[in-house]
């Protein structure tokens, strides 16, 4: 029978446990953005209970710390349209001074010859031939009047081409400033966003770390597990592979087994379920998005009936976890919270869809 004093331990162990779970359950389910976390109940009453407590708040702050990467990504796409926007909108403008230069340098012309139409002058061959005093001046004046009425008319056609250009630069101008202040709100509005998810992810990681801190060294042992399952031998798998960028992603990612599961971690001695997937892939020279949802549309479709030791798994209706399929119902990722990266069933995981690299 428990001795007073241990089961005074295990009640304060679940009204602490029990309360860093409401707050980050309250955390999480204050936002609309986040996953619908239902209303805090009582407290654990066993061990197992607050476990796996601490289980459902680690894969809500997984939940976020996926959608906070997605933000950031966004971000960064619009950061870089908003960039771009604002270059194109700068280039539009200076193309557009340059044609307005060019009408100030054909606008001498054109008013010349606008008073010269509205003065009524009719400088032409014929008169020429009228007020000549001699066949050569008549010559000599019919000559200067058919390059003067050439220059003009050349002058009228290249003044119309920049008016055509000035006009095309403006509206493009207009069009590129619109977009640079549209890529520019987008942004912002991201930024509110990201800083909204990374907000309630700290309070969600707040939550699952206080928790954790409030179990029994042997109720964290079971959470953790073993790195690999009954049976299981890596050098057998090693050996088995067929040589392939998913297989060898595989096999580097096999290296990372023990290591800490930690939120937004990429590597190499820490990682959250994406980054695992992205550095085990980078290791053989290929680059993959960051988050799960971006690495689920990534790759070629691959059913779940013909899956391949290195083919990428998704997992959740949401898409918020990944792993790398090492065969036989297995996966290695990286789990959660107080879970280190493993070798683990791929059953107990709602499953997604999978994608081959």
């Amino acid at each position: 029978m428990p001795t007073v004093a241990a089961q005074q331990r295990k009640q304060r162990t679940r009204q602490l446990v029990g309360g860093a779970l409401t707050v980050g359950a309250l955390v999480i389910g204050s936002a609309a953005a986040g996953p619908v976390v239902a209303d805090p109940v009582a407290a654990p009453t066993t061990a197992g209970d607050a476990v796996q407590r601490l289980i459902d708040l680690s894969r809500q702050s997984e939940q976020l710390n996926q959608a906070a990467l997605n933000a950031q990504t966004d971000l960064d796409t619009k950061v870089a349209a908003a960039e771009v926007a604002d270059t194109a909108a700068a280039d539009a403008a200076g193309v557009l001074d340059a044609a307005r230069n060019e009408i100030k340098r054909f606008q001498p012309a054109i008013d010349r010859a606008a008073t010269a139409a509205l003065m009524g002058s009719r400088t032409n061959q014929l008169t020429s031939l009228l007020v000549s005093d001699s066949p050569q001046q008549m010559l000599d004046q019919m000559s200067v009047v058919d390059l003067v009425a050439a220059r003009t008319n050349n002058q009228l056609s290249q003044y119309k081409k920049v008016s055509d250009a000035a006009a095309t630069a403006d509206a493009a101008a207009r069009g590129a400033a619109d977009a640079a202040r549209a890529a520019s709100a987008a942004a912002d509005a991201l930024r509110t966003d990201l800083e909204l998810k990374r907000s309630e992810l700290q309070g969600a990681i707040a939550g699952v770390i206080a928790a954790w801190g409030q179990l029994s060294a042997g109720d964290k042992s079971a959470l953790a597990g073993s790195m690999f399952p009954p049976g299981f031998d890596r050098d057998t798998l090693l050996r088995g592979l067929v040589p392939g960028s998913g297989t060898s992603a595989l096999a580097a990612g096999l290296t990372r087994v023990g290591a800490p599961y930690v939120w937004g971690a990429i590597g190499p001695d820490q990682f959250d379920c994406s980054g695992l997937v992205q550095w085990a892939f980078k290791q053989v020279g290929k680059s993959v998005p960051r988050t799960s949802q971006q690495q689920s549309n990534f790759g070629t479709p691959v059913a779940e009936q013909d899956l391949q030791p290195g083919d990428v798994v998704f997992f959740y209706s949401e898409v918020s976890h990944v792993g790398i399929y090492a065969g036989n119902g297995l996966m290695l990722h990286a789990s959660t919270f107080g879970v280190p990266v493993q070798v683990a069933p791929m059953g107990s995981t709602p499953f997604h869809s999978a994608r081959r690299y």
